[in-house]
């Protein structure tokens, strides 16, 4: 397989226990550069679970997850410069200022001081968080924090960039700024997994989407014109009980 066709990511029938109960059930799942998915599903779908383990903060049980080809349980160290992260609540401290939380961030990432430097003017600009290079994170709103974060997770210029419910908090114009960026980062050979239970986010910003429900995939497939049809899709599977 070339690298060209390589996925960056790739999940292969992974399950996960969580206190005692399955949580995530034999989920295979690959992802390609260029490609915007929409892990959705209603709350207790399994979507944190399935995302804690594509970034490896958890371990499957079973089932293996791949990075760029690369087998994490062998090579976890691949995470460190081909994925961003941005979860629900981004990891900020209040007591930084935004420069010394990008700089504590490229740390995390193994970028030297030199390299931080010059990756953290370009993420500055990006999203626009220039004027508020001084400011003190506890002094930011919600916003301008989601910014922060995603100015974290895009320090080190992942190859994939993952996200956990990105629009939480957010007005509408910061909204339609974030679906903006997450096409640029598409358009710019990266991967991008946005997880929601937001139909319309996923229809708005997503080029495929994958439905979990009781901790299986139901549904994966490009998003075509008929939402309608894919709104129908997600009513159906979002509704089956247990034994369904």
């Amino acid at each position: 397989m070339s690298e060209s066709q390589t996925p960056i990511l790739e999940l292969r029938a992974v399950s996960r226990r969580r206190g005692g109960r399955p949580a995530v059930r034999e989920v295979s799942l690959a992802v390609r550069r260029g490609e915007v998915l929409g892990l959705l599903g209603v709350n207790g779908a399994g979507k944190s679970t399935t995302l804690s383990m594509m970034v490896g903060a958890l371990a499957p049980d079973t089932g293996s997850v791949w990075l760029d080809g690369l087998d994490l349980a062998e090579h976890p160290q691949a995470l460190r410069s081909r994925v961003g992260w941005l979860p629900e609540r981004a990891p900020l401290y209040d007591e930084l200022t935004v420069i010394e939380q990008l700089d504590a961030a490229a740390s995390l990432h193994g970028l030297r001081a030199g390299a931080r430097r010059a990756a953290r003017e370009p993420v500055l600009e990006r999203l626009q968080l220039g004027d508020l290079r001084q400011r003190l994170v506890g002094h930011l709103s919600q916003g301008q924090r989601q910014r922060v974060g995603l100015a974290c997770a895009l320090i080190h210029a992942p190859a994939l960039l993952v996200l956990d419910e990105p629009c939480n908090g957010l007005d509408p114009v910061q909204v339609v700024a974030w679906r903006r960026l997450v096409a640029e980062f598409a358009a710019e050979d990266r991967a991008v997994i946005v997880s929601t239970h937001v139909l319309a986010e996923v229809a708005a910003s997503c080029n495929r989407v994958a439905i979990l429900h009781q901790g299986t995939l139901r549904h994966d497939a490009r998003i075509g014109a008929d939402v309608a049809a894919l709104e129908q899709r997600f009513f159906t599977i979002a509704t089956q009980t247990e034994s369904a």
